[in-house]
């Protein structure tokens, strides 16, 4: 890994770390909202650990017209987007420029959301303390997004964690959401998986899985 540092053994490790630290910032009842697919099995563990509910928000990265590599940005399914401006300016590109991108992007995003819950319908966000996880940062635009896209729905507490994330793009979140936990901001970041000794993909099976045992928890527990 060039010298970067591991911290994590895989998601489920990151999990329940973050879910120590995020004990002391006392949320009632949290639902823990995964970012798929990545963020979801570390939503889950966190979700067990607080004994709050668990969903999903499901963004879509923007990527540079003949640069698939290039992430211009992120888009919710509401249409709730975060752009990354120095990408934009790189490429001499406007907001405006990629308008019908973002749109097919968005509704990409809530038919996958549909079908990833498996038949379940969305939990409600309003009034609620919501917690949003991925299982890193690199700009931070698809957390910035999903984090925009949740505080339409008017929470009554919004907060986010990271395991590990970019220190820029932690700063930046930051700002906007001050309720934001990150376990480590590397200086030498380069990539979220650089930091996990296993560091597999994620499938939307699995991302299934997760949701529908979470939800099958409470009743087989009272």
């Amino acid at each position: 890994m060039d010298g970067r540092t591991c911290f994590f053994l895989d998601r489920q490790d990151a999990g329940e770390r973050l879910a120590r630290a995020l004990r002391e910032i006392a949320l009632c009842h949290p639902l823990v909202l995964g970012i798929p697919r990545g963020g979801v099995p570390v939503a889950a563990t966190v979700a067990r650990a607080l004994g709050g509910d668990l969903d999903i928000v499901l963004v879509r990265k923007l990527r540079a017209p003949g640069a698939p590599e290039l992430a211009l940005g992120a888009v919710a399914a509401d249409g709730t987007t975060a752009w990354n401006p120095g990408v934009l300016r790189a490429l001499g590109l406007a907001p405006s420029d990629v308008a019908a991108e973002r749109d097919r992007r968005a509704r990409e995003a809530a038919l996958r959301a549909r079908a990833l819950r498996g038949g379940l319908p969305p939990i409600g966000v309003a009034g609620r303390d919501v917690l949003v996880i991925d299982d890193g940062v690199a700009t931070g635009a698809t957390l910035r997004a999903a984090l925009r896209a949740t505080a339409h729905l008017r929470p009554a507490r919004l907060c986010a964690a990271v395991p590990v994330g970019s220190p820029h793009a932690c700063a930046g979140l930051r700002l906007e959401f001050p309720e934001f936990v990150c376990l480590h901001e590397p200086v030498e970041f380069a990539a979220v998986g650089d930091h996990y000794l296993r560091f597999q993909p994620i499938d939307d099976d699995e991302v299934t899985r997760l949701l529908s045992i979470h939800a099958a928890r409470p009743s087989l527990e009272n």
